[in-house]
């Protein structure tokens, strides 16, 4: 009974610290109130750059103190909580895997520099990356993981175009430099002073503190400036190309489900604060008025069964069944 007992009230508190419904009011509750701190914490953050409002510095680390304390304690209650997240796995991978993970991380890292580090802005800035939680509160699906899907699915091309940048950036820079290290020493003094100017004139930028001032160093800027907007377009193209297959991906996925075509589906990628995490077909249609078509696993998609259950990760096709009045 009381194994049974702490685990009702662990998994209560799973189902608390989740991005909650509207219906659960304490999930609610605390959604908000995350979002409260977190906009605390950043704005604290922000307000310590201000000498002018250092009669208010005590005020400031008070509220950062206090907040970075909630922050540990959410981390602690979701490491307790980690095999509902992973609910088909061993609560010692469970906790493994949340402690791992990219929100895992995140939280940790906002954490660090509360005992050490906390000269790193790097890691305090972290801390900005929890607002997010805001674009999800009133939602019913991350729009986020569509953009994360799509990055995720085209990170080879990106990171292929992206060395091609770089490439061209260290040739620019070195041609750069030839051309015009004897007549502006000072500017360009060795191939890699030209780094600067590469990078602000192919990502068409051009502040204008370095240019170049002989007729050979002008000609390779105009061509350079010309590469620089083919450069840009590449990721930018890709990217671009991703969200179309995205869409074609999600509509063609959406049509071999059993409901009319005419039916508005909708498509949602499953993060580590979902709600439906653990859920089954019965209790997404019961719980939530939700009608599961398909799911997306990995790089497998299939029609679910009344054993599936939702993990982190799954991209689930569905659509909102009508309410009754």
């Amino acid at each position: 009974m009381g194994n049974s007992s702490l685990n009702k009230t662990r998994k209560r508190i799973f189902d608390i610290i989740q991005i909650g419904k509207n219906t659960d009011r304490p999930s609610r509750i605390f959604d908000i109130f995350i979002a409260v701190v977190i906009i605390a914490n950043i704005s604290v953050l922000f307000l310590e750059t201000f000498q002018s409002l250092s009669k208010y510095f005590d005020l400031f680390h008070m509220i950062d103190n206090v907040t970075v304390s909630i922050f540990i304690v959410e981390y602690i209650l979701r490491i307790w909580t980690a095999d509902f997240l992973y609910p088909e796995q061993k609560r010692g991978v469970a906790v493994f895997r949340y402690i791992t993970s990219a929100n895992g991380v995140i939280e940790l890292l906002t954490i660090l520099p509360f005992f050490f580090l906390s000269g790193v802005v790097v890691f305090r800035m972290l801390r900005v990356v929890r607002i997010f939680h805001l674009f999800r509160l009133n939602s019913h699906y991350d729009s986020f993981s569509v953009i994360r899907t799509v990055l995720d699915e085209k990170k080879n091309q990106i990171l292929s175009s992206l060395f091609i940048i770089s490439v061209v950036m260290l040739a620019a820079s070195l041609l750069m430099y030839n051309v015009e290290n004897q007549a502006q020493p000072e500017s360009f003094d060795n191939a890699f002073s030209g780094i600067w100017w590469a990078v602000s004139t192919i990502l068409t930028i051009g502040y204008g503190d370095i240019y170049p001032i002989t007729v050979m160093g002008k000609l390779l800027g105009v061509v350079i400036a010309f590469l620089g907007v083919f450069a840009v377009a590449l990721p930018t193209g890709i990217i671009s190309a991703g969200f179309v297959e995205q869409y074609q991906e999600m509509k063609a996925e959406s049509g071999k489900g059993s409901v009319d075509s005419e039916i508005p589906t909708h498509n949602v990628v499953i993060d580590i604060d979902s709600m439906w995490i653990g859920k089954s077909l019965k209790e997404l249609e019961d719980e939530f008025g939700l009608m599961l078509i398909l799911v997306r696993r990995g790089k497998k998609t299939v029609k679910p069964t009344e054993r599936y259950h939702v993990e982190v990760g799954d991209m689930l096709v569905l659509y909102y069944l009508p309410q009754e009045i």
